[in-house]
């Protein structure tokens, strides 16, 4: 199947009201979990930048996850920061998460680059995939920890609204809708595999998990 772009933005409030009350306990739990048994065998301290953070569950999930941490968590669409700033305060930890509008790869980061590098189903929005890894290659430093979890592709548009059935049951119609469109709109391992090696970036690894979602993570390279 070949892949349908969607739009970059989920902007509407309705879009993200929705997103921000949907049940994300599963991946988003993977997502922590995952990143922990990647990089076990170490300390992870210091300044995260997740890069997509929508209404800022993974950036709450991490921040407790890692007390040690600090995190700038961008996003482009401001509803989204909205329930983002209302989760962050929230759950306290205003101290050490700062939501940032903005759209790459344009957006004002506070620092040049970063410890740690996270990202959480940006990929398959963005038009021109090489906008994320060229970020990740300028923001990382020199052995940062970098973890992309991402959509995957199904084979067929039939596959994806099985899935679309299966994981957003009793969810409001617009989430299963852009989850719909968001499948058709990842990439495949293939693809990621190849976006990285004309990054330069091809040390880090990629990987399918589960039906639904890929993995990319590794350590930064010295620029």
């Amino acid at each position: 199947m070949k892949r349908i772009a969607e739009p970059e933005l989920m902007d509407s409030d309705e879009q993200a009201a929705a997103y921000a009350h949907a049940d994300f306990e599963l991946p988003h739990s993977m997502f922590i979990q995952q990143f922990r048994d990647t990089f076990s065998a170490e300390r992870i301290t210091g300044h995260v930048l997740d890069l997509g953070c929508g209404p800022a569950d993974i950036s709450i999930r991490f921040a407790k996850a890692f007390p040690e941490c600090t995190i700038d968590a961008v996003d482009g669409a401001k509803q989204m920061l909205k329930y983002g700033h209302i989760a962050v305060e929230a759950a306290g930890l205003a101290q050490r998460i700062q939501l940032i509008h903005g759209y790459l790869p344009g957006a004002a980061l506070p620092r040049a680059t970063y410890d740690v590098i996270i990202s959480n189903s940006l990929l398959h929005h963005l038009h021109d995939p090489l906008v994320l890894w060229r970020t990740v290659r300028t923001c990382a430093k020199a052995g940062a920890p970098v973890f992309i979890m991402d959509l995957k592709r199904p084979h067929s548009t039939d596959q994806a609204r099985e899935m679309m059935e299966g994981y957003t049951a009793g969810e409001p119609e617009v989430l299963k809708q852009d989850f719909f469109n968001s499948l058709l709109a990842a990439y495949t391992v293939d693809e990621v595999q190849a976006q990285l090696e004309q990054m330069g970036l091809n040390h880090l690894s990629v990987q399918a998990v589960y039906d639904r979602h890929l993995i990319v993570a590794g350590r930064a390279r010295p620029a």
